[in-house]
């Protein structure tokens, strides 16, 4: 059966949704371009378009799994790059309000790393495959549609000498982040933009990068500690990296976001809800500066309510949702759209006319993989009375669940597994719907 679509697929970005976008594409088209602003480094360092790549981020086992099936043996080319391995929970201190979670082996591996290293690591696996190309220091200005409107005919881009050109494509994938071209080319045909859900969080971040001292905890290789507002905003993510460094993200949300001096850092950690990062870290010195980023909204736009979309055009990953990054969420769930981008491709490709309807099928599915991530960081977020949004009419129901859920998980390791396995995008949230685990909080919330 044939797999070929046609000739030339453009991805606009190489993040990682662009990355395994273009990964996806090879198998259908003969050339995969895919267009960059930045220049591309040629090691694991942070560029200007990822203004977010200084700090902590968190490679779920669902992405993981997700990356694995794109590219075999991709675990190993982690370790090899340097990435550190966790064991899940047995490696974590899990400090949250109200009860530290237990420090168990729940049977699953994660790998710990700078966005950079993972990003270097995908790009090095993208490459081997000779019928995708990069050009960078190029920006995608716009969209070519057709002169009906019905689809997208090629991209404009402009470079940094001055240059502009209009190349063809049968198929783009908008990965640039923002989706603004998408949105641009929907007016610009007469469509309506998408409807979108929004929830306002005002996070601000300051990173840092330390040597992990010789005396460092024996304990535990990762630290997270949970804010807890209104009370306390204040969270930290401690996690090791390649090199034998820890990266240090300080958080915190409105008035209480941390600073980019050390002494004010060094404070903000220790009047943090527990001293662990504190004493982890007040004995040490930053390597190189402390770096800060502010993160106002995640936003979901739900472009499966439109009622048409234009043919041979995708917007992909953070185009369609932009998650609150302190769940760690944005990589794992680019990872998982390009392997369902591939399912429909596989099915469809043989069939004539086979990019008509691509895009609704996509945001049919795509919904159903968006639903838990947005679930599991959007409900916590309405903990906060600050955050801004539509709060759901069971929300203090499904709050209590939560908590009872997270008791229960105390006591019994296989609770916790499921847990952990909804969180890593293993399973989705339909798995709190058994019937035995809802008896089971129920009756432990009518004991309380």
């Amino acid at each position: 059966m044939s797999t070929h679509i046609g000739k030339q697929a453009i991805v606009v970005g190489a993040g990682m949704g662009g990355l395994t976008a273009a990964r996806v594409l090879a198998d259908f088209f003969d050339q995969v371009l895919v267009l960059e602003n930045d220049t591309l480094p040629t090691e694991a360092t942070p560029r200007p378009g990822t203004p977010q790549s200084k700090h902590a981020h968190a490679l779920l086992a669902g992405g993981q799994q997700a990356l694995s099936n794109l590219f075999p043996d991709f675990e190993r080319s982690l370790a090899k790059a340097g990435a550190v391995t966790l064991r899940v929970t047995s490696d974590f201190r899990f400090e949250r309000p109200a009860c530290d979670m237990p420090q168990r082996d729940l049977g699953f591996l994660v790998y710990s790393m700078s966005r950079p290293l993972i990003e270097w690591t995908v790009r090095k696996r993208v490459v081997e495959h000779r019928n995708i190309s990069f050009r960078d220091r190029c920006r995608a200005a716009e969209f070519a549609v057709t002169p009906d409107g019905a689809a997208v005919s090629g991209v404009r881009c402009e470079y940094s000498e001055g240059k502009a050109e209009t190349l063809p494509a049968d198929f783009v994938v908008d990965a640039s982040g923002h989706g603004l071209l998408t949105l641009a080319t929907l007016q610009s045909i007469g469509q309506p933009p998408p409807p979108e859900t929004s929830v306002g969080v005002d996070i601000g971040y300051a990173t840092a990068t330390f040597d992990i001292p010789h005396d460092a905890p024996r304990d535990w290789k990762a630290v997270v500690t949970i804010p807890d507002p209104p009370r306390s905003r204040r969270g930290a993510f401690l996690l090791p990296m390649e090199g034998n460094r820890w990266l240090l993200t300080l958080s915190g949300r409105y008035a209480d976001k941390p600073p980019d001096d050390w002494d004010g850092f060094l404070l903000h950690a220790q009047s943090s809800r527990t001293p662990t990062v504190y004493n982890a870290i007040k004995n040490t010195k930053p390597l190189g500066g402390i770096t800060r980023f502010g993160f106002k909204a995640s936003r979901w736009r739900h472009f499966d309510r439109l009622a048409s979309f234009p043919r041979g055009l995708l917007p992909f990953g953070d185009a369609i949702c932009r998650f609150n990054p302190v769940y760690g969420q944005g990589m794992s769930v680019a990872s998982q759209e390009a392997c369902l981008l591939q399912r429909l491709l596989a099915a469809t490709a043989a069939q004539p006319n086979s990019l008509t309807g691509l895009a609704t099928a996509y945001f049919a599915e795509a919904q159903t993989i968006i639903a838990t991530p947005w679930a599991t960081a959007a409900i916590p977020d309405f903990l906060d009375p600050l955050t801004e949004g539509q709060r759901p009419p069971d929300l203090e129901k499904t709050l209590n669940f939560s908590a009872g859920l997270f008791q229960l998980a105390l006591e019994d390791p296989e609770v916790h597994k499921v847990m952990l396995e909804v969180q890593h995008l293993l399973k989705p949230q339909s798995a709190y719907r058994d019937p035995e685990l809802v008896r089971r909080v129920e009756g432990l919330a009518a004991k309380a």
